[in-house]
């Protein structure tokens, strides 16, 4: 008989279930055992911060205080149990950092940069920002992700390539921004920098995105050279399953490459292709390529295996 899940592990999973498939059945199939519950929370915490940062009406001052408050309460975990009032989701980071029981660990690297990320999102907030300070959150967000994967998934082989999963995810990043682009303008948060919009003249209630088409593959193009990079550093894991949730990543971002560079350069309003069975099997078929020429190391295979039979419970 399975042990019944906590309130804040049922609402981790249906938060992560809810907001990304692909997030949800990595964590389930290639997360180390012990760890798929916190791996949720961690998720799921912050999918629910970004919820409410992203939520219509609430003023830019309204979001600074509720990032300020979440802040507070990172501090306030590490410190022992908080002594605040919290919420359901709020109580999914109370027991996450609870579980954290090593010393400068990679999950409270993930935490405490994303929690930056969340806190420069309220600060950009219906205003440009220099390329200095994307690339600083880019860098933020891109070391917090590569810390969280190396410490839920494999937790014991440690991270034999950090700086190619940091550039792997920068990249990621990159496109991530480049295809939210007008939907996040429209929230009030600017992924074009101040430079480019001043040295082109652009009006921001009606962007000229064809003089956007250089800048737009400069940063494609940089998005390209970085994947490269960090796929070299991937398939150098020890670990199959760390491995195989790098490709299956850094595959849904290639395919917005390829998809951007098809339009042009140009910059489309609705991305929601993405999710599409052709656009599953493509990448499918780029994650069984890269794993073809993966050197396989013994046992590895059958260990991925009993790994994923013990997460389905049979």
């Amino acid at each position: 008989m399975k042990p019944s899940l906590s309130p804040s592990q049922s609402l981790a999973a249906r938060i992560t279930r809810n907001a990304s498939k692909q997030t949800y059945y990595t964590i389930r199939l290639l997360v180390d055992r012990k760890m798929v519950a916190d791996a949720y929370r961690a998720y799921a915490y912050f999918r629910w911060v970004d919820d409410v940062q992203d939520a219509p009406g609430a003023s830019c001052t309204e979001k600074q205080a509720f990032l300020e408050r979440q802040a507070a309460l990172l501090e306030a975990c590490y410190q022992g149990p908080p002594s605040m009032q919290v919420s359901s989701e709020e109580q999914m980071l109370v027991e996450l950092v609870g579980n954290d029981r090593e010393a400068a660990s990679g999950l409270q690297s993930y935490l405490r940069r994303m929690m930056e990320v969340m806190r420069f999102d309220t600060r950009r907030c219906g205003s440009p920002v220099s390329q200095v300070e994307l690339s600083e959150y880019t860098r933020n967000l891109a070391v917090a992700v590569s810390a969280a994967l190396c410490y839920f998934i494999g937790h014991q082989t440690g991270g034999a390539a950090q700086q190619e999963w940091i550039m792997a995810v920068s990249a990621a990043h990159i496109i991530h921004m480049l295809r939210d682009t007008q939907e996040d303008l429209r929230a009030g948060y600017f992924n074009i920098p101040a430079e480019v919009i001043l040295q082109n003249g652009l009006d921001m209630q009606d962007l000229d995105w064809s003089a956007l088409r250089a800048w737009v593959q400069s940063r494609v193009e940089l998005a390209h050279h970085y994947f490269k990079a960090g796929r070299q550093g991937i398939g150098r894991e020890r670990c199959l399953r760390r491995r195989l949730a790098g490709y299956a990543y850094v595959a849904r971002f290639e395919w917005m490459i390829k998809t951007i560079r098809k339009d042009g350069y140009r910059l489309q309003t609705d991305y929601s292709r993405r999710k599409s069975p052709q656009a599953g099997l493509w990448m499918a078929w780029r994650l069984l390529g890269s794993l073809v020429v993966l050197p396989r190391q013994k046992g590895e295979e059958n260990s991925l295996e009993r790994h994923s039979l013990r997460v389905n419970g049979r």
